[in-house]
C-alpha cells in the first residue's frame, strides 16, 4: 500500500444544525467556540439529530484535509483514535468514501463531537481522539508518506508531536501544521517558532491567528481592532509580511501561509512574499474551508507545483467547500480541478 499523504489528526463527528441562542445559553453553551463535557455533548446530540436540518460528518481538521485531498487524486492515509461506537463507523466509513486510507485506534473513550450552530456558536468534545500517543505514530506509514500533516488541536500532546516531527524530518519529509486557533497560537508560538526553526514545517493560519502571532512576537499586549477582512488583509501585509518573510531567508523552510478567506491567501517562502487572490462568495458554511486550502495547496506541493500554483488551487477549492456543510462535497464537484491541477 502506498500514499503520498499522511494525516495525524483528531477524528471528530461534525454536527451542523439550527439552534434557538436562549437554548444554548440554558445549556451553558455560551461562548463562540467552546470545549464541553462528553455527557453534554451526547445529550446535544440525543436532541438535535433528528431535526430536518441537521447535518453529520466526518471532521476534524486533518481529516478534513484527508478527505479533500483524496477527492484530488492524491493518495492519502489517515491515522488517529475513535471509540467504539456507531459515531466510529460513520466517521471511518466517509473516509473511505472520499478515498483515505484508515488507520485508527479504538481508544475507550466516545468518539468526538463538533456542534456548529447556525448562530455562530460551536461546541466541542474531543473524547477517544486525545488518547491517540506518541505509541501509535508507525514509523512505517511515515516513511511511506511524501508528506505529512499535523492538527495544531495536538500541539498540547508534546510527546506525539516530537516523534511524528523527528520520524518526518529524519527522512526529509515536509510536515504541515494548520495552528487550529487564535487561543492554541497565543499559547504555542514559542513552540511553533522552535519547531520551524528545527524541522521542514510547512505552516497555515488564517488571518486572525496571523495577528495573535505577530502580536505575541512582537509581544504587543493590546488588541488590534481591524472591522473587516480589506482592514484585516492590509495590515498583514504591510505590517505581519516583512516579520515572517525575515524567518523564511535563505531556506527552503519554513514555508508559512496565510489564509485570508475572500481576500485569498499569502505565502511566505525563501524571502519572497507570494500574493494570490480570489473572489468572495456568499457562504453556506465556513466550517473546513480553510481545511480545503489546506488540502489543495499540499496536493499541489506534492506535484511540484509553483507556490502560486499551490494558493491559487487552494483557493478555487475553498469556493466549492463554502457551498455545502463542513466537507460532505461530492467527488465529482472537485472531478475538473483534480485533472486541471494533475
Amino acid at each position: 500500500m502506498s500514499f503520498e499523504l499522511l494525516c495525524f489528526g483528531n477524528p471528530i463527528i461534525d454536527v451542523f444544525t439550527s439552534a434557538n441562542p436562549a437554548r444554548l445559553d440554558k445549556l451553558g453553551i455560551t461562548e463562540p467556540v467552546q470545549h464541553i463535557s462528553m455527557d453534554l455533548a451526547e445529550q446535544l446530540l440525543e436532541e438535535f439529530r433528528a431535526a430536518a436540518d441537521t447535518v453529520l460528518s466526518s471532521g476534524g481538521a486533518a481529516a478534513n484535509v484527508a478527505k479533500i485531498a483524496a477527492m484530488l487524486n492524491t493518495a492519502t492515509a489517515f491515522a488517529g483514535c475513535t471509540g467504539r461506537d456507531e459515531l466510529a463507523g460513520i466517521f471511518t466509513e466517509e473516509l473511505r468514501a472520499a478515498g483515505v486510507v484508515p488507520f485508527l485506534e479504538n481508544g475507550s473513550g466516545k468518539t468526538g463531537l463538533c456542534f456548529a450552530f447556525d448562530c455562530g456558536r460551536i461546541a466541542a468534545s474531543p473524547g477517544a481522539a486525545l488518547e491517540f500517543n506518541e505509541a501509535d505514530v508507525r514509523e512505517d506509514l511515515i516513511a511511506k508518506a511524501e508528506a505529512v500533516v499535523l492538527d495544531g488541536y495536538m500541539l498540547d500532546r508534546v510527546p506525539l508531536v516530537q516523534r511524528i516531527l523527528q520520524l518526518a524530518d529524519r527522512r526529509g519529509i515536509p510536515i504541515v501544521l494548520d495552528v487550529a486557533s487564535v487561543f492554541q497560537i497565543q499559547n504555542k508560538t514559542e513552540a511553533i517558532l522552535q519547531y520551524s526553526r528545527n524541522y521542514p514545517l510547512i505552516v497555515f493560519m488564517n488571518a486572525d491567528e496571523s495577528i495573535a502571532f505577530y502580536n505575541t512576537i512582537k509581544k504587543i499586549n493590546t488588541k488590534i481592532e481591524l472591522a473587516n477582512e480589506r482592514e484585516k488583509e492590509s495590515f498583514i501585509l504591510k505590517e505581519i509580511c516583512p516579520v515572517l518573510k525575515y524567518m523564511t531567508e535563505g531556506e527552503i523552510f519554513p514555508v508559512i501561509v496565510i489564509k485570508m478567506g475572500g481576500r485569498g491567501a499569502v505565502v511566505l517562502a525563501g524571502g519572497n512574499i507570494f500574493r494570490e487572490e480570489t473572489f468572495t462568495i456568499i457562504p453556506r458554511n465556513t466550517v473546513g474551508a480553510g481545511d480545503a486550502f489546506c488540502a489543495a495547496f499540499i496536493s499541489a506541493w506534492i506535484q511540484g507545483k509553483s507556490i502560486q500554483e499551490c494558493a491559487a488551487l487552494g483557493n478555487k477549492v475553498a469556493r466549492h467547500i463554502l457551498e455545502v456543510p463542513g466537507t460532505r462535497i461530492k467527488r465529482s464537484a472537485l472531478e475538473f480541478l483534480a485533472r486541471v491541477f494533475r
